[in-house]
């Protein structure tokens, strides 16, 4: 007697809600950071003006993403939640016409009019919330929105990828100091880049080089604003 064995498949997607988060929390404490650092510095700023600017952005930095995510995810969330209550009062008016809505959704898939709604039959008598969810509106358990998890993840990231830059301007030399944190921080990208590409099974090489070339602008424009400012003050 064979005996089934029961695979269950881990897809990327599933990483996709804390991954956003992660990556653009961590890439902007780096770059953010960075930039500011390199920016006071090129002011002719002294080490103390320097790390106080730095420590200051990376708390700021960090409570700013961690409100931000809450915000915008919580939004995702509330739309969400309004849309499945409309359609739980509309399987509870109008079940023939759900029916054939879902029925008909699976016919625009491809799939043979009798056996849709078979199959529209047999997933709503399981759960015909969660069938309305999944295939009308693209709502399903791996991409539902979190807030508490993006902000969280956003906060943390966002520290670890501000603390990076500053640990590099406390020991750097002063007169080096903007180009060891600039080289440091391209460096801090672009395995940013990898890991984060990697775990989304993306090319890693494209994101590096991406997340890299933003980060090196973004350090430029400061540290010239930053001349500016100090030649003038």
């Amino acid at each position: 007697m064979s005996r089934l064995r029961i695979h269950r498949e881990r897809h990327l997607i599933a990483r996709i809600g804390w991954l956003r988060a992660a990556v653009l929390g961590a890439n902007d404490g780096i770059v953010s950071t960075a930039s500011l650092i390199v920016g006071v510095a090129a002011a002719a700023a002294g080490r103390s003006e320097i790390l106080v600017a730095g420590s200051a952005a990376l708390v700021a930095g960090a409570m700013s993403m961690a409100a931000g995510e809450y915000v915008s995810v919580s939004s995702q969330s509330d739309t969400e939640s309004a849309d499945l209550a409309r359609e739980r009062l509309e399987l509870k008016t109008d079940l023939a016409a759900e029916r054939e809505e879902l029925a008909g959704i699976y016919v625009a898939r491809g799939v043979e009019p009798e056996t849709a709604a078979k199959v529209a039959d047999q997933l709503m008598a399981k759960d015909a919330l969660a069938a309305h969810a999944r295939d009308e509106l693209g709502i399903s358990d791996m991409t539902t929105a979190r807030p508490i998890q993006a902000a969280l993840a956003s906060a943390a990231t966002f520290s670890a990828g501000a603390v990076a830059p500053l640990l590099v301007a406390a020991v750097a030399p002063l007169n080096l100091l903007p180009m060891a944190v600039s080289i440091a921080s391209l460096v801090f990208l672009a395995v940013l880049g990898v890991i984060g590409a990697q775990a989304g099974g993306a090319r890693p090489w494209r994101a590096a080089m991406r997340v890299t070339f933003w980060g090196a602008l973004a350090m430029a424009l400061t540290a010239g604003i930053g001349r500016l400012v100090g030649t003038a003050v």
